[in-house]
């Protein structure tokens, strides 16, 4: 009897380490890795874990062998990442509430390889904790790719996130696969230029006024936009150039004072046009004071606020103006005159269109 007691207590031991460890085959690369690449505002609060929050956010690794895996978790279940091996997109995945260990590529060809996970949502949809990659007996960690000699940051609502850009049903739904900031025409730009990619953005997001409690001005400094304690350390990269596009949803709260959020930013009068002009200048303050060097440009578009007749762009020019600043430029993307949010094309069409002018304006 007390024979077969330590027998089962030994396979117990035995089962539940095993449960816990990663299989000696295996090679582990922990988040702090010092050939583990980010893009975007990370959170590291251990060296055993990172925290990705906000849409665009990647982690990247160079490695040589015929497989990899990731090990994650989401607080909600409800975030998306690219998976893109050597380039390209090869998979989507959903990160469950329980840690759990996700293959990205398996039977590939021997050799060197690249792997990225791309974060497709927003913020709000869920924070996911990156544990790290885990590679198969014999593979081996290569040096990170040099970084890019480029920056660019993007300060956006739903039309930077890439809100509903799949979906062609009608129905201009952010749920599951249609939200996508890889193809938005943020993340466009930033690939075509091989720059580094930060990406603060959150749907219905305004510089006044939003159609939720939070104003970019509120959440712009945030490293975990959850959290109103959280701060980013701007010191850690300056970029090259800064897109602000914002006011697509103030354009429209702002004409609603039976909104809660109207009244709540507003109370019972609407912002004159000063007031407006005024609160887009402090903004751009506001990032200048983070970034002295950067050429910012304030853009619009291209859902309604740049349609015919819209004040809009006026007032975006009247606050540039009024900047005196030489490094500070305009660009209004044309009307869509399509319903909803942009789709693929007309991401693509706003990609081309910022491409051009920052080939043709800026030098970097």
């Amino acid at each position: 009897m007390r024979q077969r007691l330590f027998f089962s207590v030994f396979a117990f031991l035995f089962v539940f380490s095993a449960s816990r460890c990663t299989s000696p085959k295996q090679l582990l690369v922990q988040p702090q890795h010092d050939q583990v690449m980010y893009m975007g505002r990370v959170g590291k609060p251990s060296a055993q874990t990172a925290e990705l929050y906000w849409s665009g956010t990647s982690v990247k690794l160079n490695f040589e062998g015929t497989g990899v895996q990731a090990r994650l978790k989401d607080d909600t279940g409800n975030s998306y990442y690219n998976v893109i091996l050597d380039g390209d997109t090869v998979s989507v995945i959903r990160p469950d509430t329980a840690a759990k260990l996700f293959t990205l590529g398996s039977q590939l060809k021997p050799g060197k390889h690249t792997v990225e996970l791309f974060k497709r949502t927003e913020w709000d949809k869920g924070t996911t904790t990156f544990y790290g990659f885990e590679l198969p007996q014999g593979a081996k960690v290569l040096p990170a790719s040099a970084k890019p000699k480029r920056s660019i940051e993007f300060y956006g609502n739903s039309i930077t996130a890439g809100y509903a850009v799949h979906d062609y049903s009608g129905k201009d739904s952010w749920e599951g696969l249609n939200t996508d900031n890889y193809v938005s025409y943020a993340a466009l730009t930033a690939r075509y230029f091989n720059a580094d990619y930060t990406c603060v953005c959150k749907s219905g997001i305004g510089i006044t006024v939003s159609w939720g409690p939070i104003i970019m001005p509120e959440i712009y400094d945030r490293l975990n936009p959850s959290d109103a304690s959280s701060r980013w350390d701007f010191t850690q990269k300056q970029p090259d150039v800064v897109v602000i596009n914002l006011f697509q949803n103030d354009s429209w709260l702002v004409n609603r004072p039976e909104h809660e959020q109207f009244k709540r930013r507003f109370g019972t009068e609407k912002p004159t046009e000063q007031d407006l002009v005024t609160a887009y200048q402090n903004f751009v303050k506001g990032i200048r004071a983070k970034y002295p060097q950067a050429h910012i440009i304030a853009a619009l578009g291209n859902m309604d606020i740049t349609r015919a007749g819209s004040p809009w762009p006026g007032y975006v020019e009247k606050a540039v103006a009024g900047l005196q600043d030489k490094k500070i430029h305009t660009l209004f993307a044309p009307y869509k005159n399509t319903p909803g949010h942009p789709r693929r094309e007309e991401q693509q069409a706003m990609a081309q269109l910022l491409i051009g002018f920052i080939e043709k304006n800026i030098e970097w």
